[in-house]
């Protein structure tokens, strides 16, 4: 039988394991900051006046809680697998998407408008819309991390010829859900690709051991890094 963490085998040395928890570390604090800024944010949105958006005014309104709650469910979950089963991927995979979070939460704590008065209503509250819930807050829009975080797994798989085509496929898969939903602005969306690309390049620089592991051996011995 196929061993996912065969991988692990002789990979992680004492260097590695402290990074990794380095990253971890970074996680938590990563998750605190946006419940906190979160909190903030749905509070000083309440009673917030909503704008126009030439999409959404034209736009049907669709009700696609089945891709945008359960389909961002699955892809967190897809997205954590690939990277623990791959471990020359997850130390910086963890690092970026720590950053990524953080930086999610200070952009939406910034400016607050209120929902667009057109929008779907929600489906039925499951297990799903509560455990999403626990992540997500009234006011947290720009920018939309439906559209950020499938790129930013595509930037991390760039090298594999099928994840990057498919975290691709899903940021306009969702991207197109929450405009036609209504659930986020339009610019939230194309903001979205810009601004994780961003995030991604910071952390090259920031982390650039742990980005060095990602790379081909042959990139690695060519430009001397280890």
């Amino acid at each position: 039988m196929h061993n996912p963490f065969r991988a692990h085998r002789g990979f992680w040395t004492r260097e590695r394991k402290r990074s990794l928890y380095e990253g971890m570390a970074l996680l938590a604090v990563a998750i605190i900051v946006q419940i906190f800024a979160g909190q903030y944010s749905a509070r000083v949105s309440i009673g917030a006046n909503s704008v126009h958006d030439i999409l959404l005014d034209n736009l049907p309104v669709v009700n696609l809680d089945f891709i945008i709650v359960g389909g961002a469910i699955a892809l967190w979950v897809v997205a954590w697998w690939l990277l623990v089963t791959r471990p020359r991927y997850l130390i910086f995979g963890t690092k970026a998407i720590a950053l990524y979070i953080i930086s999610r939460a200070f952009f939406f704590s910034l400016t607050h408008v209120g929902a667009y008065p057109r929008l779907a209503p929600p489906g039925p509250q499951n297990l799903g819309w509560g455990f999403y819930n626990l992540f997500t807050f009234q006011g947290n829009f720009f920018y939309s991390g439906h559209t950020a975080f499938p790129i930013l797994m595509a930037l991390i798989f760039w090298d594999d010829a099928f994840w990057r085509p498919f975290f691709l496929a899903l940021s306009v898969l969702f991207g197109a859900s929450v405009l036609l939903a209504h659930v986020h602005y339009s610019i939230d969306v194309f903001a979205a690709p810009f601004i994780i690309y961003g995030v991604y390049k910071i952390c090259e620089r920031f982390f650039p051991k742990d980005f060095a592991l990602m790379l081909p051996a042959s990139y690695n011995e060519s430009h001397g890094t280890s």
